[in-house]
């Protein structure tokens, strides 16, 4: 990954958990030309063979060459044989701050995937914010171990803030099951971790399970991202393990990191109750140093920092996606913001709260209402895992709010047990209108829920909301 950088070279990470046409469309789209890839991971790229032409060399790393291993495609060598006979010197050119030095593609929920390009100055900007000790806390004494893979926003540029600071990294397998993400962690000595709620969620699911098995004493901080994690998640950690979550929001073309929140962030906040503590970790965030980000409604006019006005989540500054690689999506952008796609509010402590996706609000009778806030609420209750609430289509009210609920191991939750539980925090007209316990809901390949993915579904089995079943019976 650094020697990429550092000759010049534009790193693009693959996302491998896409399906076979998109891999195509991307390989193509951004003109790869050498692709190296795990040995075990040669299938994948075997089924697009012939449809890659732009790719001149594929580099198989195996530490056992070609021992054991086979392949059909044609332009493969092995990375030993591939560098055997090489100069052990190489002289670092020079590179403008303004070069690429990394592309990304976002996982393409609407339509194909998109790049995004990063420079190297964006990429340093970046990593020196990270490397604050508000941000992450890192320094050179920390072990970290990046669950997020690479392909996602350049592994939330972890690998460059490890790097620039010193830190032992751990690299983990791509298969990576609770049980050998805790073994790492306490093998290891990890003193940070990063990934997503999914995998924090499946952790304390096997922690809960296995108590005292496992040593965590070393591990002091989370990162979260990729989706909002629950406030009983994050409350979980620190009341059970002493661990810190610290949340951050970002996407792909906001390299990622944009806003982060943490329990104490400035010194007015260390005579708070350690609830209210906790409330500014449920939130999104303060903005990065450096970012411009802020609020508007439909025409573009600014609205108000009260913690109740919400609107379309706009952001700019130097690692901020200008426009998409090879593809122009002008109305993705509007004079030099970024056109997130989230909304939200700020509230007047400057913390971004993010509603929802604006096409996974639940439009009921011409009001909004948050999956996301229903899905904390319900995942707060004892024996729930996981909840997906999605929008299902209904004649009088356009819109209705179904959950899609995951039990915990040996859990058992009623169906009223949730909708009282909802009842407590939300009007009568904002309660789902089903309950539906699922073994798992489908993930996007960054392990965010795939919300696209469940409504197709739904519509697939010919799913009808209560009312209207009842009304066909």
């Amino acid at each position: 990954y650094h020697a990429c950088a550092g000759m010049g070279a534009v790193l693009h990470t693959l996302n491998i958990r896409l399906s076979p046409k998109d891999l195509e469309y991307i390989i193509n789209h951004a003109g790869d030309k050498l692709i190296i890839v795990d040995a075990d991971a040669l299938p994948l790229l075997e089924v697009l063979k012939d449809v890659i032409p732009t790719v001149e060399q594929v580099v198989v790393a195996t530490e056992a060459g070609f021992e054991g291993w086979s392949t059909s495609l044609p332009k493969a060598v092995d990375y030993e044989a591939f560098i055997d006979g090489q100069p052990t010197e190489y002289e670092w050119p020079e590179i403008s701050e303004n070069a690429p030095l990394g592309l990304c593609y976002t996982s393409g929920t609407t339509g194909n995937p998109k790049g995004v390009e990063y420079e190297h100055r964006s990429q340093y900007l970046h990593t020196l914010t990270q490397c604050m000790t508000d941000s992450m806390g890192l320094s050179g004494a920390d072990t970290v171990l990046g669950v997020v893979p690479m392909f996602h926003a350049m592994g939330w540029g972890i690998p460059w803030s490890a790097l620039m600071l010193g830190c032992k990294q751990v690299m983990p397998h791509r298969f990576m099951a609770p049980d050998r993400l805790l073994g790492l962690l306490a093998d290891e000595g990890v003193t940070l971790s990063a990934g997503v709620p999914t995998i924090w969620q499946g952790v304390k699911s096997l922690v809960e399970a296995n108590a005292g098995q496992y040593d965590l004493s070393s591990l002091s901080r989370l990162t979260c991202g990729g989706s909002a994690p629950p406030p009983s998640l994050i409350r979980w950690y620190w009341d059970t393990l002493g661990v810190e979550m610290i949340q951050g929001w970002g996407m792909t073309e906001t390299s990622p990191l944009a806003t982060l929140s943490r329990r104490v962030m400035k010194r007015s906040q260390l005579s708070l109750s350690e609830d209210a503590q906790f409330e500014n970790v449920a939130k999104a965030g303060q903005i990065m140093p450096g970012l411009e980000l802020d609020i508007f409604d439909e025409a573009f006019n600014r609205l108000p920092h009260d913690g109740e006005s919400v609107g379309e989540i706009l952001i700019r500054g130097p690692w901020i996606c200008s426009e998409y690689y090879h593809n122009p999506q002008p109305e993705r952008f509007h004079d030099g913001w970024l056109i997130t796609g989230d909304v939200g509010k700020i509230d007047p402590e400057e913390y971004l709260i993010i509603s929802d996706r604006s096409k996974d609000l639940v439009k009921s009778g011409g009001e909004w209402i948050s999956s996301v806030d229903l899905e904390n609420h319900i995942v707060a209750l004892d024996g729930v895992a996981q909840a997906c609430v999605v929008a299902q289509p209904h004649p009088k009210w356009d819109e209705r709010p179904v959950a899609l609920v995951v039990l915990d191991a040996g859990g058992s939750v009623s169906v009223k047990r949730i909708l009282d539980h909802c009842a407590e925090a939300f009007a009568r007209w904002q309660l789902p209108d089903d309950v539906l316990f699922v073994d798992s809901v489908p993930l996007t390949s960054t392990g965010k829920m795939d919300k696209k993915v469940v409504r197709a579904d739904l519509a697939a089995q010919g799913y009808q909301l209560p009312d209207l079943r009842d009304k066909a019976v």
